[in-house]
């Protein structure tokens, strides 16, 4: 015989010997629990009859006494003894309907009989109780046969679970005690074909586990392109050095995949530093318009004619509206630090969002003639009120109007806001407008941080990136989304949707 087929039997007849010990123990648990079972309600019966049997007895007296009084006086029930009279008996019917669900097929004619003389027992006493009051009512409710009736079928049907609940117990015994024997007998042969099996096995793999061995080695080395494909064997081993060999495979997808990810880092890396390019461009023209009009201001001051109050006056201007960018600039760098570092929170508030609306678009009014744009309102008193972060959801839409301005010469822009009527607490804001457009790549990179649709776009038309980016975390903060809608030289179309409550995007998720 040879070493495989060894091998086999000895493999299918320890596997056997398994089933049969996994098989006995399923079998035995099975008995075991079932036994248990029905011992338990044999118990639970058994209680329960006493239990029955203890009602019985009161209600027993309770309804002597009650006759008793009916013949010797004139008091009445009322109407919460009665009450109280009948959910008792309810009560005894349902505890014997129970004790009729714990019996078993062997008690199926005790149990009937305790409920044929129970019934009628139980039914009388309910008669007796209402017709109390009545006295045309005559019930002999001194004869104590029908009671008796009831109570030895009780204790009958007692006996006869206690009996059975001994016979369960003793079946419960023998059915541990053999799959005991069978389980121990089991496993002794299951530890002597094991031992034997494993002799045999170290010698037949000893050559394979070289093989292995010397591949996983290669591997180590770094030769990523070395091959296990000498194992003799389809089985385990086999598919071991098919794991190795997947591994090799991973480990130089992997490889790759490192160097593609350090080649997007270095375009982020790169895109950062065209960043900061932008930002210090953008940073040096408000401070030089400040530094230079500052220094015209304070060379007029010492001069010794009359100051042109009006030049003075519209320097200064110039000089804050150059403060206002620089600090805007920076706002929009230390908040894009803030949601970078988790620390950016909500401050909500109830808000009218057409009020606010209504205040950016005149707050922007000077960039719109600058370009010769012509603006659109629709009409916000249809809007529900938000209760959301008023401050971000005007930066939203200065962003958005501020971009529609500047990608916009003699063209139209127009704003205009609806609820859902298919998502119920929800508002959609739209920012149209018919500047230069994004192309469809334009558009998946036009929320990430730092980057501008085109190389070029922050010198024709200035800026640093980061608009949109806020607008995009902003957004997301206030548990909403932003999305665009634009082709090139078309123009394009910012939708802002928000709930009313940020709870409701939480409820949504």
């Amino acid at each position: 015989m040879s070493l495989r087929r060894r091998l086999t039997l000895s493999l299918v007849t320890i596997l056997v010997l398994f089933a049969g010990n996994v098989g006995t123990h399923f079998w035995g648990s099975y008995a075991r629990n079932q036994s248990m079972i029905a011992y338990r309600n044999s118990v639970d019966a058994a209680q329960l009859s006493t239990e029955v049997e203890q009602l019985l007895e009161d209600q027993r007296q309770q309804i002597l006494v009650l006759s008793t009084l009916r013949e010797s006086t004139d008091d009445q029930l009322d109407g919460d003894e009665l009450r109280q009279a009948e959910q008792q008996i309810s009560g005894i019917i349902n505890k014997i309907e129970k004790l009729g669900k714990l019996s078993h097929s062997v008690t199926e004619l005790h149990y009937e009989q305790l409920w044929d003389s129970s019934s009628k027992l139980l039914e009388d006493w309910l008669t007796f109780y209402r017709g109390y009051n009545n006295p045309e009512l005559q019930m002999d409710m001194d004869n104590p046969l029908p009671y008796l009736e009831a109570s030895q079928r009780l204790q009958e049907l007692e006996q006869r679970q206690a009996f059975i609940a001994g016979q369960r117990a003793n079946i419960i015994d023998r059915t541990i005690a053999l799959t005991d024997r069978i389980t121990v007998i089991g496993f002794l042969a299951s530890i002597f074909l094991t031992a034997s099996l494993g002799f045999f096995l170290v010698r037949y793999t000893n050559t394979s586990l070289k093989r292995l061995k010397t591949g996983t080695q290669r591997f180590g080395s770094g030769d990523l392109n070395y091959r296990i494909d000498n194992i003799d064997d389809t089985g385990e081993l086999g598919d071991l050095a098919q794991a190795f060999n997947d591994m090799s495979d991973k480990l130089r997808n992997a490889i790759y995949d490192v160097s593609k990810a350090r080649d997007t880092a270095d375009e982020a890396n790169a895109a950062k530093s065209i960043f900061l390019a932008n930002v210090s461009h953008e940073l040096r023209t408000p401070l030089n318009a400040i530094i230079g009009y500052s220094e015209m201001l304070h060379d007029e001051l010492t001069d010794p004619q009359q100051v042109d109050r009006k030049q003075f006056q519209t320097d200064l201007e110039k000089i804050i509206m150059s403060g206002r960018q620089l600090l805007a600039l920076i706002n929009d760098i230390l908040d894009l630090s803030k949601i970078e570092t988790g620390k950016m929170s909500l401050h909500c508030e109830t808000f009218q969002p057409g009020a606010i609306l209504t205040g950016v678009c005149e707050a922007l009014a000077p960039l719109l003639r600058d370009n010769n744009n012509e603006l659109a309102i629709s009409d916000f008193s249809h809007l529900p009120t938000l209760y959301n972060d008023a401050t971000k959801f005007r930066q939203i839409f200065t962003n958005l109007l501020s971009n529609a301005c500047k990608f916009t010469e003699n063209g139209y822009i127009s704003v205009s806001a609806r609820p859902l009527a298919e998502r119920p607490g929800w508002v959609e804001f739209s920012v149209r407008d018919t500047g230069i457009g994004m192309n469809e790549d334009q558009q998946l990179r036009v929320f990430e941080a730092f980057v501008q649709a085109e190389v070029s776009t922050s010198a024709n038309y200035g800026g640093t990136g980061l608009g949109l980016a806020i607008c995009r975390d902003y957004c997301d903060l206030m548990g909403g989304t932003i999305q665009v809608e634009s082709a090139a030289g078309e123009g394009s179309t910012f939708k802002v949707v928000l709930p009313t409550d940020p709870e409701l995007a939480l409820a949504g998720v």
